[in-house]
């Protein structure tokens, strides 16, 4: 886990944009706490066994040796002499968990191919190694997805998942000690070899910036493990994948550089809980680079100033890897840093154990309205390929319902599919609904997502591969209505018993105490519960289309039907705890931060107003003046000092310096755009038209009481009611 004692010594030279925040070494409760949370982990299952390890390396050496195969037989039929097919070379590299080394039993491995420049991607990777992998025995569900943004072809190998991207460098010889980090590499090469290559480049160089690579790596499975089980683990749905949480702990290792896991995920909690987005979370400064190729800069970059949660990758061209999350996923995402971080201070007391920490998110009884997707295919490859697609689109409609409803209502996607063992070659995803926290009651509006979700089904059946059997059916449903499979063991949960009394909706975070996963469901559901009565709706049409055999799904297309039960109890909101403006955290409302633990990690105000100022001064661009900064530590630093006298005087820098920079669009949710970067599951960049479907047929109805309400009602009665 790391030794105590030298090892504050040895770390001397800064490490990442800022001075630490302590250098300290661990105390006895410290060591305690890491040797609690490394049972922890073991318990829970993180570690493969010896022969497991043992066969993946075994794995990786025959498929280097596939793919020498495969090179020599493409420089064979290129017609080259036969010294050049004797050279003819090609390398595989790992990256992604494998390589860092926090991999579990049953996962994959993220593996790149290096080739000559001879050898293409679509004609000699996905024709002639796709068929000698095809002929393979050892070779199962061999899948191709040349036209995603990073092309990959999956499979297994022996029972061990593969992915594997391939880049045709600018050399006719690949050596076998090639060091892809350098910067050449990137010469004279297509974005999709780019983007391939950086997945490597990335991983190498977090390796690079983290002063213990093994607490790093301990404290790395503990985010991945809380992560999933919280539900935020998912970079196609908008939450955050697995490059992103190990950049997110890379910086904490680098702020705490002789803190043991325990610590490090302690503070974890502490730093983004109070972290101002958007400002960017960097390992290094941002490189322009000699190639000119595009990086991450919103200063010139319209669109990279409509990120909201900014996670820069250190490996030239840096670009942001967080693009896909939304306003709805980081509100999320705030509300479980709050948790996390309450719940730590309470371990740190004693009061709690880990297992509290890592306690499952309660999706299915966190909310009263859900929106609930299903699809269906006719063979299982079809499936395959329907269910990649619309996976790759589904954040789509978290986008188009905030842009529809003007952001006020906020969406929770599940991570990932749930299906129903009875129905074959069908698949099942939710997303919860709530309103979002701040929102004037008084002006609460019914919300017909009828046109929204239109809008969405084109897209997603715009797919180039459609089949009249691929389908996609999304429908309202309620808590009480949820099918039964999604519940564990198939046993609905009792229902939570109402209240009557006035509910407060804000709270400051001072005020929250610790929180059970009861509770945040609890908490999650108080806006469906009115202030003194329910308001019911009117119900068009039953439900049960989401619940229909797959039978009778193949053979029609279902038309997308809102249709409502009868409520009494209104529709889900946002009981969060945060403070209102995230991103952009209202200081005002935070609480001061409490004090570090005693013993080996004091943070006395003087050191921390030193850690502010040397963050001030940092490069985060090669080019820019020293004055000029925009990491998001000084804002944190500043929350922890505000409260105290010696902190006075201390301003936050601006987080563009550029005085010609249009203004960040902190909060804007009518018009989201985004830029495509380095990851399998990323989707092209696209930007949302601006619908008035929506607002113009909200226009015609009056305030509503103290309730979001949605109207679901059959399309000639709307039209009806529009009319006249």
């Amino acid at each position: 886990m790391g030794s105590p004692g030298s090892s504050a010594m040895a770390i001397a030279s800064r490490v990442g944009l800022s001075e630490p925040i302590s250098t300290g070494g661990p105390s006895e409760s410290d060591v305690s706490k890491t040797r609690d949370l490394g049972k922890f982990l073991v318990d829970a299952g993180l570690y493969e066994s010896r022969d497991e390890a043992i066969k993946r390396e075994e794995v990786l050496g025959r498929l280097d040796q596939i793919v020498k195969t495969w090179v020599k037989n493409v420089s064979r039929i290129r017609g080259y002499n036969g010294s050049v097919i004797q050279e003819a070379n090609a390398k595989i590299f790992t990256f992604g968990s494998y390589r860092l080394g926090v991999h579990g039993p049953g996962a994959d491995i993220d593996t790149l191919c290096v080739g000559p420049k001879y050898a293409t991607r679509n004609e000699d990777f996905f024709g002639e190694l796709h068929r000698m992998l095809s002929e393979m025995p050892e070779v199962q569900e061999l899948h191709s997805v040349p036209d995603a943004h990073v092309p990959v072809m999956r499979f297994k190998f022996n029972g061990v998942s593969i992915d594997l991207l391939y880049a045709n460098v600018s050399l006719r010889i690949i050596p076998e000690d090639l060091d892809i980090s350098q910067e050449s590499i990137l010469q004279n090469v297509d974005d999709q070899t780019v983007r391939s290559l950086n997945g490597c480049r990335v991983t190498d160089q977090i390796l690079r910036l983290v002063p213990n690579i093994q607490n790093f790596r301990t404290t790395l499975r503990c985010m991945r493990l809380w992560a999933k089980r919280r539900g935020v683990y998912s970079n196609v749905t908008g939450f955050l994948g697995g490059i992103n949480w190990a950049l997110l702990v890379a910086r904490i290792c680098q702020l705490y550089p002789n803190a043991l896991p325990s610590m490090l995920v302690s503070r974890f909690f502490r730093v983004y809980n109070l972290w101002r987005w958007p400002n960017p979370v960097m390992l290094c400064p941002i490189q322009e680079g000699s190639l000119g190729l595009s990086f991450w800069d919103p200063r010139r970059n319209y669109k990279d100033r409509s990120h909201l949660m900014p996670i820069i990758t250190p490996a030239y061209p840096c670009m942001n890897s967080s693009y896909n999350v939304s306003t709805s996923t980081l509100q999320v995402m705030m509300e479980e840093f709050h948790r996390g971080n309450e719940i730590c201070e309470e371990i740190e007391s004693n009061k709690l154990n880990w297992e509290t920490l890592f306690d499952s998110f309660l999706f299915f009884e966190a909310y009263t309205n859900y929106l609930q997707m299903d699809i269906a295919a006719e063979t299982d490859e079809d499936l395959m390929s329907w269910k990649g697609w619309v996976e790759s689109r589904k954040r789509l409609l978290t986008l188009k319902i905030e842009r529809d409803t003007n952001g006020v209502l906020q969406c929770h996607p599940h991570p990932g599919e749930i299906s129903d063992k009875s129905k074959p070659l069908h698949h099942s995803y939710f997303m919860g609904l709530r309103r979002k926290q701040g929102a004037n009651p008084q002006e609460a509006q019914p919300f017909d997502l009828r046109m929204t979700v239109e809008d969405f089904k084109h897209d997603v059946y715009a797919y180039s591969f459609w089949k009249p059997a691929m389908l996609i059916h999304v429908c309202h449903v309620k808590r009480k209505d949820l099918p039964i499979f999604v519940f564990p063991g198939g046993v609905r949960p009792s229902p939570p018993r109402k209240r009557s009394e006035s509910r407060t909706i804000l709270k400051s975070l001072a005020s929250c105490p610790v929180q059970t996963d009861a509770a945040v469901s609890r908490k999650r559901r108080k806006l469906d519960e009115p202030p003194n009565r329910g308001t019911s709706l009117t119900e068009s049409s039953s439900n049960s289309a989401c619940t229909s055999d797959a039978t009778s799904f193949l053979k029609k297309q279902i038309e997308t039907n809102f249709s409502a039960p009868k409520s009494e109890d209104g529709v889900a909101g946002n009981l969060s705890p945060l403070a209102q403006g995230i991103p952009g955290l209202d200081q005002s409302e935070r609480a001061a931060e409490p004090s570090a633990s005693a013993g080996a990690f004091p943070t006395p105000i003087a050191i921390e107003k030193h850690v502010m100022e040397q963050s001030s001064a940092q490069i985060p661009l090669i080019h820019q003046d020293s004055s000029e900064a925009f990491d998001g530590l000084e804002g944190l630093l500043k929350n922890e000092t505000q409260n105290n006298e010696e902190a006075e005087g201390v301003t936050q820098p601006e987080l563009f310096p550029d005085k010609q920079a249009v203004e960040v669009a902190i909060g804007t949710t009518s018009i989201i755009q985004f830029q495509g970067k380095a990851d399998l599951e990323e989707l092209e960049p696209l930007e949302l038209a601006v619908s008035t479907a929506i607002a113009s047929a909200a226009a015609k109805v009056p305030a509503q009481k103290q309730l979001i309400r949605f109207c679901f009602t059959s399309l000639p009665k709307a039209t009806e009611s529009v009319q006249s």
